[in-house]
């Protein structure tokens, strides 16, 4: 075994068979005086002082075994001493968890029996150790900050799913999520804990006391005079929730916060500590020294500057050091305590890690002086520590905690031979050691020091009518400029100090993205890239272990400084290959979707299931991108889910043999860095632990060539006319060069992370910017109620300045907290970094679309991550940055725009969940006027084509979301609907900043116009699209008043009913649903009036006829007196605020005023007789809309007089209120609905409209009433007895009204009264009598 980088070939095996008399002759250019000096002043004797030279005994290789035996056993305690059992403890060492008999509930527990994770609804479990006398310690890392109570219990304590550690009477707990301690009662005790602290639970049972620290700060003693005395021990304890975890340290590793006085529950390895410190000393000294044989003299050189030349003497001298010094490497209480603290203190000086090379070499040292299993144990040990010191530093102002243990990682991932071993068996095999990319937020901002680093505070203090921030300072004073500066002053100088860390996270991913160290075997990039894959693997699997999943608030972290580190990466190789495309225009090709050399493990594609679309589309494969599949893998592909036998399960599981059935997977919720929860206890005697199927695809399932494990560099790159990953170039894709192959992958995997868990963590971390608004309004309006408090009202006011106080404390906090949040997660940087994905994505989908049927290869996330990046950059980056900064902004919205608009109705995709998610991106798009004008800035084919799609009738399929995108489109230009506010919410709460509030209305008259076109030309498209919106209109208010009725009769009971909070947001829905239906056939009669007024198109009587029919029972339902609508209404459920006269009348008389006011007189004419022969029609409706033709309200008999609803005890359920016994229940005199009231909506203009068609109609109905001819009831049709008779079928000869009889043959072409074939329908004109 050769060392890399040491400038020597002496290997260690061809020296530790040479004999003592070889090791005097090796050192023949060494006389042995010099090497006798040389060998005392590296092992000098304390036993004797400091000798004379002259009486010194010499000393050479022959001796120095004996020599350094004597001098490791000096001042070692005697064996009798060390076993001596300590006084006051009972139990085995090591100290671990009880994982046979002490715990209740079910739980994992990690390999080293120190790390839990609870799996029940509150599990418990003790050590296997307990104390009855002295003082004892014992650590807790939390590793998530929800429901735990940790402290100390005796043997005699019961636990069950209810009752944990402190529930019983000889139990004592803290509690940092609820902030209490507990023992049997509870009380407030301590600080509020998070992920990342460190709990030290105390004992004295000399005293009887109990007292637990948080990071070393004490909280203060918890519990005094504790049952102490004969038969009383206690036992560290833990209670904790479902998918909650820590890990303990009884003092298997150093006490982070050692406590004077209180001893560790296990005992130190002292002996051992006192040897290795010898022994590293023994190495410093070799360090600092140096021979000069020319002279005959020893050197004192500075160690930083030393390397390893292949000195005979200094390596045989490293060689006796190390026969003693390697196996206690082995062990993690010496590795961190003695190896890690050494190789920190190399680091302390400062500079670049390059700058201290002494690492380097003494890696090269362990490699070449150690067997290979003692330097592997000792380097897995070293990152354990190091990244458990990372994780659960505590934050201070410089993060210099964390920098100096990123600086040590760097350093050892610098040496090549260490850093292929711990990629290849260490940082995802057995470590979390995507923690090291993670940087915590503080959850106590003035122990992490922000106070002193933002020590002014800054919030929005202006809003506008609609409760928002206003960006503009036009009205900021002179000190709120001052503190707004000091505070963003403040958040740069944070940031700045958080940007040396993630500056060190990305040279540690740079490192093992290095494809060019392939001396020593396969390049870091190659062994990373199959570790990637793996690691998505385990958490894309929904049917994985339950503690596998990273957790988002990583993921986010791990995914910024990878999209830096795989940029610089690409960016490098770009500068070397002429013509391949730059990092800002990156895309994946096609290519990857389909030939099988990437594994998606079951993803779902945009064309379904991998299996399906092998078979369906082998043809296209073949001629496209010239890839056979071979018939017997898409026959085994298709036998996936057939096969879920036992047997052939154990026989994929290659790791599951090995280890009794556990599952090597990362536990990330437990130990902070052990990566495998093996042993799931179970007081139930159950085991969770196997999945439905094997995580591995089973051989022979699979459908690519190779597993990832199995993949080389070659697979990969591909070489000599291979193309690697992009195997398989279809004729639409450029043969221009993209980037390494590699980095293809790994980008593709960026892209997988963001839609796994990034995107709705991004969301989470809103909430501390939404707060800051809460409180600062809340803050404006205390302050403004303290201006306007009379003097004399001492006691309100004391009670507004105790709440100004309290929110101007939490404001202080929160924006603090805000600023840490903003510059780790929403700084600029971070926000280019989502652009990028975005960008990516859509250049992505565009480069497969091009690629036709092979397009339904692709993944769905892809369009999912286009689709949550933009909406992320829209919603969770502002108000700090702003799109409109960000490069080729506008070109990107077109982009996505284009690709919204084609493949919401793309045939090739075929997943309801993308289709829903496509149609709601699309119609959030068209809310806004910047991402509207994008959509018209679309080629004009794709604008048509979009429009036609939206028009699709809306029968089987989502139709609600079709509605909601026209109604935006038509938002601004409809009767009365030009409103931000639902008008009537205005009216009765106007100082109310939380009403439900629209988006400005923002039409296209481009769409408007492209609408109009396709309508006008296509007259069967235009038939059965306004037919499916008469039928859905027809639903939607029928649904609506069914359950209105239902809420009207639990009002009206005698007794106390609950409505069901569900059951009034989905009445609201179909309210909103009949609105927004009304309000498309508004804009269809207004863009295309003909459709309903043009009698020569073959369905347009019918279609009005249909029409006035709907608008007529809106009104009578919606406008008469005392009706049903206007009691629920009255009610003011919450739920229904929505729920009004105004948003539906308006609708309403926006189509009537279109056809009887603002067309031309036939097809008024046509309108008005319409209308008017409808048998539902009444004038008194129309007369409602102004007010008129009502009686003055009088006020309504008791048992039908809705007073104000309670919200009843039930917090889903709403209580209708109870109607009084005797009286009026208050005035229920209410003034009558009238346009005129809402004169900031309701135009002059639009009001004279309203007046005009009213006169109209009374006019019309008046002439209709003098001459209509009383009819025979023989005369009336048949079916709906409201028309004249005046259609005859062919053959049969029956008859009905016209309009009966077309809405008939729309869906069946049977008679209605002997079932005949239809085959025609004439006129039919009654002889004269």
């Amino acid at each position: 075994m050769s060392s890399r980088g040491g400038g020597t070939a002496l290997t260690r095996r061809n020296y530790r068979l040479s004999s003592d008399s070889d090791k005097a002759r090796a050192t023949g250019i060494v006389n042995e005086k010099l090497l006798s000096d040389y060998l005392h002043h590296v092992f000098p004797s304390t036993k004797h002082g400091p000798a004379v030279a002259s009486l010194r005994k010499p000393l050479g290789f022959q001796d120095l075994g004996c020599h350094l035996e004597n001098l490791l056993s000096e001042e070692e305690p005697s064996e009798e001493i060390r076993d001596q059992p300590v006084e006051g403890r009972l139990g085995p060492q090591p100290v671990v968890l009880d994982h046979t008999s002490g715990f209740e509930g079910l739980l994992f527990v990690d390999d080293d029996l120190l790390g839990v994770i609870g799996h029940s609804n509150f599990s418990s479990i003790r050590a296997t150790t307990c104390v009855y006398k002295g003082k004892w310690a014992y650590e807790v890392l939390i590793s998530s900050q929800g429901l735990m109570q940790i402290g100390w219990c005796t043997l005699n304590c019961r636990f069950n799913q209810e009752e944990g550690v402190g529930d019983t009477p000889d139990s004592y707990a803290y509690d940092g999520n609820r902030v209490r301690k507990w023992n049997v009662t509870t009380t407030n005790y301590g600080k509020s804990w998070a992920a990342g602290d460190i709990v030290s639970c105390l004992i004295d049972l000399d005293e009887g006391t109990i007292t637990f620290c948080l990071n070393g700060q004490s909280l203060g003693t918890a519990f005094t005079n504790i049952k102490t005395g004969p038969g009383v021990a206690y036992f560290p304890s833990i209670s904790l929730s479902f998918k909650e975890s820590v890990a303990f340290n009884f003092g298997s590793r150093p006490l982070r916060y050692p406590v004077d006085g209180y001893l560790p529950l296990q005992n130190p390895p002292t002996s051992d500590l006192l040897k290795a410190h010898k022994l590293l000393g023994y190495i410093k000294n070799v360090l600092c020294s140096a021979i000069d044989t020319q002279e005959d003299r020893l050197l004192e050189t500075d160690c930083a500057m030393w390397s390893l030349h292949g000195e005979p003497t200094v390596l045989v001298t490293l060689a006796h050091i190390f026969n003693h010094f390697a196996p206690l490497m082995c062990k993690v209480y010496l590795v961190e305590d003695v190896l890690m603290n050494f190789l920190l203190g190399i680091l302390e000086g400062g500079g670049s890690v390059d700058e201290h090379p002494l690492i380097q070499q003494l890696l090269d040292l362990f490699w070449l002086l150690m067997e290979d299993y003692e330097v592997n144990e000792c380097l897995k040990q070293l990152m354990m520590s190091l990244l458990r010191a990372y994780r659960f530093s505590p934050i201070i102002p410089d993060l210099g905690f964390q920098i100096h243990y990123l600086r040590l990682t760097t350093a050892v991932l610098h040496h090549e031979k260490s850093r292929k071993y711990l990629l290849n068996n260490v940082l995802f095999d057995v470590l979390r050691s995507v923690v090291f990319f993670y940087i915590k937020t503080p959850l106590r901002v003035k122990e992490a020091g922000l106070e002193e680093l933002i020590p002014t505070t800054w919030w929005p203090t202006h809003f506008d009518k609609e409760g928002k921030d206003e960006r503009e300072c036009k009205d900021e004073s002179a000190d709120e400029r001052l503190r707004r500066r000091a505070y963003e002053r403040g958040c740069q100088r944070l940031k700045k100090r958080i940007e040396v860390v993630e500056e060190l996270q990305v040279q540690i991913l740079r490192l093992l993205l290095n494809n060019k160290d392939k001396t020593t075997g396969e390049a870091s990039r190659y062994i990373f890239l199959n570790k990637f894959r793996k690691f998505l693997q385990e958490n894309a699997s929904n049917r994985g272990h339950p503690t596998a999943l990273c957790p988002p608030e990583y993921m986010v972290c791990f995914l910024h400084r990878l999209i830096t580190a795989v940029r610089t990466c690409w960016d490098d190789g770009n500068r070397k290959t002429q013509g391949s495309v730059r990092s800002e225009e990156a895309y994946v090709p096609p290519q990857l979707f389909y030939n099988g050399k990437v594994d998606y493990f079951d993803l779902q594609r945009l064309g379904g299931l991998l299996s399906h679309l092998k078979k369906t589309l082998k043809d296209d494969l073949a001629s496209k991108a010239n890839i056979i599949i071979d018939p017997a893998e898409i026959q085994a592909a298709s036998m996936d889910d057939l096969d879920e036998d036992e047997e052939s399960g154990a026989a994929q599981r290659p790791f599951g043999a090995a280890m009794g059935g556990a599952l090597a997977r990362p536990s990330w919720l437990s130990s902070p860095t052990l990566g495998r929860a093996n042993r799931f206890l179970s007081t139930a005697a159950v085991s969770l632990m196997t999945p439905r199927r094997p995580l591995t695809q089973p051989e022979k399932v699979k459908v690519r060539t190779l597993t990832v494990e199995q993949r080389t560099e070659e697979d990969i790159e591909g070489s000599h006319g291979n193309d690697g990953l992009l195997l398989g170039r279809p004729v639409e894709e450029p043969e221009q060069p993209v980037a390494d192959k590699s980095l293809l992958e790994i980008v593709d995997g960026i892209v997988m992370m963001y839609n796994l868990s990034v995107h709705q963590q991004l969301g989470k971390m809103v909430v501390v910017s939404d707060d800051v608004h809460e409180y600062a309004v809340a803050l404006k309006d205390t302050e403004e109620k303290i201006a306007r408090c009379p003097a004399r009202r001492s006691d309100i006011l004391d009670e507004l300045q105790k709440s100004q106080k309290v929110f101007s404390e939490k404001l202080n906090h929160l924006s603090r907290r805000l600023a840490w949040i903003n510059a780790t997660i929403y700084s600029k940087e971070k926000m280019l970094d989502v652009y990028w994905l975005l960008c990516v994505c859509i250049r992505t989908i565009e480069h497969a679309d091009n690629t036709g049927s092979l397009f339904a290869f692709t993944p769905e996330f892809y369009l999912n991550v286009a689709m949550n990046a933009y909406s992320a950059l829209k919603n969770y980056f502002s108000p700090a940055n702003s799109m409109e900064e960000l490069p080729g902004y506008e070109e990107t919205l077109t982009q996505l725009a284009a690709i919204l608009a084609k493949h919401f109705a793309d045939p090739r995709i075929v997943g309801t969940d993308i289709k829903d998610s496509l149609m709601q991106a699309l119609a959030s798009y068209v809310c806004y006027p910047q991402s509207l004008r994008a959509v018209e800035r679309i080629p004009e084919e794709q604008r048509v084509a979009m429009m036609r799609n939206l028009l699709a009738p809306y029968e089987q399929r989502p139709w609600a979301q079709t509605n909601w995108i026209l109604v935006r489109l038509w938002r601004g230009c409809g009767f009365g609907y030009r409103y931000t506010r639902l008008p009537h919410l205005l009216k009765t709460k106007p100082e109310d900043a939380n009403l439900p509030s629209l988006q400005k209305p923002c039409p296209s008259l481009l769409l408007q116009r492209h609408m109009a076109e396709l309508l006008s030309v296509d007259k069967d498209m235009a038939a059965s699209f306004l037919n499916s919106v008469l039928n859905q209109l027809n639903w939607a208010f029928s649904e609506f008043i069914g359950m209105i009725q239902e809420i009207q009769q639990a009002a009206e009971r005698p007794e106390r009913n609950f409505v069901d909070t569900r059951q009034l947001k989905v009445c609201a829905t179909c309210f909103d649903l009949s609105v927004s239906l009304l309000r498309v056939l508004e804009m269809t009669v207004t863009l295309v009036p003909e459709i309903f007024l043009d009698w020569s198109r073959p369905s347009a009587e019918l279609l009005l006829r249909r029409l006035a029919q709907l608008l007529n029972q809106v009104l009578n339902r919606v406008t008469a007196e005392k009706n049903l609508f206007d009691r629920v209404v009255n009610l003011r459920l919450p739920g229904l605020e929505s729920v009004d006269h105004y948003p539906i009348l308006v609708a309403v008389t926006g189509i009537l005023v279109r056809i009887l006011v603002d067309g031309d007189r036939q097809g008024i004419s046509r309108a008005a007789s319409v209308l008017l022969s409808d048998p539902c029609f009444q004038l008194h409706s129309i007369q409602h809309l102004l007010g008129e033709g009502a009686e003055p309200s009088r006020s309504l008999p008791a048992a039908a007089s809705p007073a104000r609803p309670v919200v009843g005890s039930l917090g889903s359920s709403v209580a209708p209120p109870i109607p009084s016994a005797a009286g009026n229940t208050g005035s229920t005199e209410r003034k009558h609905f009238s346009l005129h009231a809402y004169t900031d909506y309701i135009s002059e203009e639009e009001k004279h409209k309203v007046e005009l068609m009213l006169a109209f109609l009374t006019e019309e109905s008046k002439q209709a009433a003098a001459s209509t001819a009383p009819t025979s009831e023989e005369d009336l049709c048949p079916i709906c007895y409201a028309h004249s008779i005046s259609a005859v079928f062919k053959p049969c000869s029956h008859k009905s009204c016209k309009a009966c009889i077309n809405q008939h043959l729309m869906n069946n072409k049977d008679c209605f009264f002997c079932k005949a074939t239809i085959t025609g329908v004439d006129d039919y004109n009654k002889p004269a009598s």
